[in-house]
């Protein structure tokens, strides 16, 4: 199973890069973040005639989030998180395909800082951690894939100096980002390239994407059971590239399923 992450920085308007990635990458799960669409909007049925179904979170104007699976319908398990009842942003969905969990999430940005966003970004990640801890003990294979908006460390990062400010680096962010690896979490990309400099995002301002002045915050985080099972993980980086892209490259996992994986809990 190829699982990925891929925030499409507006689903409508980047169709057809979208459309094109999932042509030629063929990933069996897709995680999407950042839709910048209300359900009604969502191109289901360009997705369907692509070979994907999926279930979506969406809200008009920013975030949203999404899963698709080739070939056939995510079984969606939840949305949101708990713990907030007056959150109302599309931040978080749920599904099992082939009897993996699947969670896929959009983190607050938490800019500027200090302030209530990022107030709000270290509340939610909060949540997420007490999500998650259930989510890595469950029982299944289970992945957490998405923007997670952190950059863990300054391996993660063309150039910390410049980005100290930025509420991606604060200190805050990353000992959350820390707390869920404690839990047991597999960063699957750093597991497999644990020295290379390796980015997801390229902000389209100061040229950044031709100096490669990239960051990592899109992430996969495996439980124990998923990642024993990982082969191969990388970063479609040329994706980032082409004309109309998003700002994200997508990212991606192969594991190897046991073949009685396909029958969903």
């Amino acid at each position: 199973m190829k699982i990925a992450s891929f925030n499409v920085n507006g689903i409508n308007g980047r169709l057809p890069r979208l459309l094109e990635w999932l042509h030629e990458s063929r990933p069996d799960v897709a995680c999407l973040q950042e839709l910048k669409s209300p359900d009604q909007s969502f191109p289901a049925a360009a997705l369907r005639e692509a070979g994907y179904g999926a279930v979506f979170h969406g809200q008009r104007a920013w975030n949203g989030v999404a899963i698709l699976a080739r070939g056939k319908e995510p079984i969606e398990t939840g949305r949101g998180l708990d713990g907030n009842t007056e959150d109302d942003q599309s931040r978080y969905i749920e599904a099992v395909v082939d009897g993996v969990v699947i969670g896929c999430l959009y983190l607050p940005n938490g800019n500027p800082c200090p302030g209530p966003k990022f107030d709000y970004k270290l509340e939610w990640f909060e949540r997420l951690c007490t999500h998650a801890r259930r989510l890595f003990e469950c029982g299944l294979p289970a992945v957490l894939a998405g923007d997670f908006n952190v950059v863990p460390t300054d391996a993660d990062i063309y150039n910390p100096a410049s980005w100290r400010h930025d509420a991606l680096l604060q200190p805050e962010s990353r000992a959350a980002f820390a707390r869920l690896l404690e839990q047991g979490w597999t960063d699957a990309i750093r597991l497999l390239h644990p020295g290379e400099a390796i980015y997801t995002y390229w902000d389209y301002w100061r040229n950044r994407w031709p100096r490669n002045a990239g960051l990592r915050i899109d992430h996969l985080l495996l439980n124990d059971e998923l990642a024993a099972m990982l082969t191969d993980a990388n970063v479609d980086r040329e994706v980032r590239g082409r004309a109309g892209a998003s700002d994200h490259a997508p990212v991606w996992a192969e594991v190897a399923l046991p073949s009685s994986a396909g029958v969903p809990p």
